[in-house]
């Protein structure tokens, strides 16, 4: 073994006491640098680790307490002010270039709310909701649990103070508490109609009532007299998962302008003069959006949207599919044919998704309302 002194190189015996002294210096040497790399190295770990786990959480805090007022702004939504006023577009070409009459879409709905004063109830306080829904022991838990819930818990207005609940859950938990029962009795009057179509489909010759019901809901779907294969597709639900999700989206939890000003859920547009400008639209946009005397008209107008409006037809054909394999409707295969309805296209489809999943939403899928006679438990 040679030792570098002064450029000189020196012999030193193996066996002798220096070069034993040598060896467990060098070997002490070796492990203390070989400690601190091993530390190093752990300690990087940690870290790298801790950033991968914390990341999504701090993603998601920023994006609830920091975004959730963004308003979106839809393409396909402002059809729904166009089937009202624009007589040029009441004729409307699918895909497969089958005409279909818009005129009588949203006839039925109470769509705008003229006079602010003029409203059907008052707005109750966010504490009086909850207080109200203990009183009436409505809990979403219990709902999930029973697959019921009470439709007498329908509340016409968002409070006021839904920014100012703080704790994020109790948030979205108070907002689909109030629009949990609005969208399931909407979906249970679709479901009864279209018991209802089916029942009328199978007998041979029909009542002047039962003619008189089919001519309405030609006209409310937007399709052609006898034209029962596009009314089937049509008249059907939109599961309570996606309505859920797109409302949240749409109004940040409840805390958006046009929730809380008009009660618009989903944000169809208008030009006419009743709705609410858009803060960051340009000067020469003239749409707003639309205003509601109730919520329960908004989630009308939105299902009514979606069942009848042509940039949604590979969505309906894709809840025909369903209802034909299984009947069950699955919201996170159908909303990938939602990416028509806000600007982001497919990142918006992604986002409801995310809503969808992270609140465990399709819990509220197979809700149906809670019967009070035997007829209407017989019914749905």
């Amino acid at each position: 073994m040679y030792k570098k002194i002064r450029n000189e190189s020196i012999f030193i015996k193996p066996n002798s006491i220096k070069f034993r002294k040598m060896r467990v210096k060098n070997k002490k040497i070796f492990f203390k640098n070989d400690y601190k790399s091993l530390s190093k190295f752990s300690l990087s770990s940690v870290i790298i680790i801790l950033i991968f786990f914390g990341l999504p959480v701090i993603t998601n805090f920023l994006d609830e307490n920091f975004k959730r007022n963004i308003e979106v702004s839809n393409i396909s939504k402002k059809n729904f002010e166009l089937t009202l006023n624009n007589k040029d577009i009441f004729q409307q070409k699918d895909k497969s270039g089958k005409v279909t009459n818009l005129e009588n879409v949203f006839d039925d709905i109470d769509v705008f709310n003229s006079d602010d004063n003029n409203l059907n109830t008052s707005r109750l306080s966010a504490s009086t909701i909850v207080q109200l829904f203990e009183d009436t022991k409505y809990d979403l838990k219990k709902v999930k649990e029973t697959k019921l819930v009470n439709i007498g818990n329908s509340i016409d207005h968002l409070p006021l103070e839904m920014k100012k609940i703080e704790n994020t859950n109790k948030r979205k938990n108070l907002f689909i508490q109030i629009v949990l029962p609005l969208i399931i009795e909407e979906n249970t009057k679709i479901r009864l109609d279209r018991k209802k179509l089916f029942t009328i489909l199978n007998k041979n010759n029909n009542s002047n009532t039962e003619k008189e019901w089919l001519s309405q809901k030609f006209k409310q779907y937007g399709v052609k007299s006898n034209d029962f294969s596009t009314l089937k597709i049509r008249m059907d639900e939109i599961p309570a998962s996606l309505a859920i999700a797109q409302a949240a989206k749409e109004t940040g939890w409840g805390t958006s302008r046009f929730a809380q000003e008009g009660n618009a859920l989903f944000g169809q547009w208008t030009w006419s003069g009743e709705g609410i400008k858009p803060a960051g639209a340009d000067v020469d946009s003239k749409h707003k959006i639309a205003k509601f005397k109730v919520l329960k008209a908004s989630v009308k107008a939105y299902q009514r949207n979606l069942n009848t409006h042509s940039g949604y037809k590979e969505f309906r054909n894709e809840r025909a599919i369903q209802r034909d394999n299984n009947g069950k409707l699955n919201s996170l295969k159908l909303v990938n044919h939602l990416d028509k309805y806000a600007e982001t296209g497919v990142e918006y489809t992604k986002i409801l998704k995310k809503i969808i999943e992270q609140n465990s939403l399709t819990d509220f899928d197979d809700v149906k309302i809670l019967p009070t006679t035997k007829k209407l438990k017989n019914l749905i």
